[in-house]
């Protein structure tokens, strides 16, 4: 077939010496993409023939185009349902056809027919000129000049005729034009070698500046794409990683060791997923969780506590962790038995505060995994979804320095405008949401939560009483979707997710600078 389409294009051009491509598609019945394969073939040959690439916009009827202009226009189908004498009622016209009600529109705007009192439709006139359809005809058959611009606005308007662009090849003779010609060889193959006939072969020559097909390979998630970035920023900024490999938690961890509650609200089964089997978790630093028991119902350390009966049954519970917060209390715990046995070997040698102060190492983490929730799931919310929290332990750390390094964490990130809400958090205070002015929606936009943890959560764990830890988190899912230009979180995560999006995607580039 290819030859076939080659040597009639050959002979076409010797004859009229011009060939479109989609004209002589048309001509010969075929698919125009076979002839312009076949130009191609004929265009690789050598200076046979020229090539140019044509555009046009041409009008074509639609599918329902079509139907009507065999059938006749809505207006004048429901025109010709309405009896000539008595009329007919409303409701049994709109049951005459599938577009009785568009068609009962246009007929009345056109004058054709009118309603009474009763919700009766009367003929207005006797006879009728179906215009519709005669220009639907007429576009059907190339006779668009038949039709004003008004007219083709129109009827593209009630999608019964659409514009279409033609791409086609207009193709001439070359200097080396010729009604036969010899295909050019693309490969050496051993045959042509073991008969020796590969000398009298002419072959196809290298194109050097083709591009090579791409190896197959796998593809980041957005997600890890834009934790890259983030990862990246701590690690600048002199953050150490901690294990977050615990999806499964105590909530001894989840929540008494961050001073919340056990009748807190997020506790219950509506906002937590709870654990079957194991059920509960038995291994606990036993002098600190009495040191917990103690904070939460008697209090301790400046504060009061909740005054409650604290349960040890609640706190063994195993749930998955619903904040990585829970991860930054292990390890701010294990800094503080690494001061403690540091303490003691200070204390058998009675030497000074300074010295201690020297023994305790200022530390900055920083975590981003995954949580989960029993949140109800829509466009923004899922049941699992991935924290960012970064956590600095210092001495006689205050607000300020929190607001500093949030300054400097958001400044990385392309952020300069930023404003601070109080807020409430049960095991920070102060508490401050992060606000950032998003120019694009020209208002401010929560983009974080932060604080200073309080002493009823450090104290029990043994870190010095002139140690402060400052601590913030955001969701690594929001600016994602912002990057992205994704609305609905089930498009990015999920069982819903096109892996073409996954492939599509460019690489995260964060945009840390902006306009002064």
């Amino acid at each position: 077939m290819a030859e076939e389409l080659d040597r009639r294009i050959l002979a076409e051009l010797d004859v009229t010496g011009h060939v479109n491509s989609y004209d002589f598609a048309t001509k010969l019945g075929v698919d125009h993409q076979l002839v312009v394969g076949a130009v191609k073939s004929l265009q690789s040959v050598g200076d046979v023939i020229h090539v140019e690439q044509k555009r046009k916009e041409r009008w074509e009827t639609t599918g329902e185009g079509n139907e009507v202009a065999e059938r006749g226009s809505h207006e004048a189908i429901v025109f010709h349902a309405v009896d000539r004498d008595r009329g007919t009622l409303q409701a049994d016209l709109m049951k005459s056809s599938p577009n009785a009600k568009v068609g009962f529109s246009k007929a009345m705007s056109a004058g054709w027919i009118r309603l009474d009192k009763e919700a009766t439709v009367h003929r207005k006139v006797e006879s009728i000129t179906d215009t519709v359809q005669e220009l639907l005809k007429a576009i059907r058959d190339g006779r668009v000049g038949d039709a004003t611009d008004a007219q083709l606005k129109d009827l593209k308007k009630r999608k019964l005729v659409s514009l279409v662009i033609i791409k086609s090849l207009d193709v001439t003779k070359g200097t080396n034009f010729s009604t036969s010609v010899q295909k050019l060889e693309t490969d050496l193959t051993p045959e042509m070698l073991t008969a020796g006939n590969w000398k009298d072969k002419k072959f196809k020559e290298y194109n050097f500046d083709a591009r090579g097909v791409l190896p197959a390979s796998g593809h980041l998630h957005p997600l890890l794409k834009v934790r890259t970035e983030y990862r990246q920023i701590f690690l600048e900024m002199g953050f150490t990683e901690m294990p977050t490999n615990n999806f499964v938690e105590s909530s001894f961890w989840n929540f008494d060791a961050l001073f919340q509650p056990q009748q807190h609200p997020a506790r219950d089964a509506h906002d937590t997923f709870f654990i079957k089997e194991p059920k509960c978790a038995h291994e606990f630093p036993m002098d600190y969780l009495e040191r917990v028991k103690k904070v939460h119902s008697e209090g301790g350390y400046g504060s009061q506590g909740y005054k409650y009966d604290w349960k040890i049954e609640e706190a063994k519970k195993n749930i998955l962790r619903t904040h990585t917060t829970a991860v930054s209390a292990r390890m701010l715990y294990k800094l503080a038995q690494v001061f403690a046995e540091g303490k003691a070997s200070l204390d058998l040698l009675h030497l000074t505060r300074l010295s201690l102060q020297d023994k305790f190492k200022p530390v900055k983490y920083f975590s981003i995994d995954r949580v989960f929730r029993n949140e109800t799931l829509d466009a923004t919310h899922l049941a699992e979804f991935h924290q960012i929290e970064g956590v600095v332990a210092d001495y006689d750390l205050t607000l300020g320095d929190l607001i500093g390094v949030l300054h400097q964490f958001f400044s990385k990130l392309g952020i300069k405008k930023l404003r601070f809400k109080p807020a409430y958090n049960p095991y920070t205070e102060p508490s401050m949401e992060v606000f950032s002015y998003h120019e694009g929606l020209k208002k401010w936009v929560e983009v974080g939560n932060s604080g200073v943890f309080r002493p009823e959560m450090l104290r029990p764990m043994g870190l010095p009483d002139d140690v402060s830890v400052i601590a913030w988190g955001l969701s690594l899912e929001r600016p994602t979707m912002i990057k992205y230009g994704i609305d609905n979180i089930r498009d990015l995560i999920g069982h819903k997710v096109n892996l073409q999006m996954v492939y599509d995607n460019p690489l995260c580039r964060l945009n840390k600078t902006t306009k002064t």
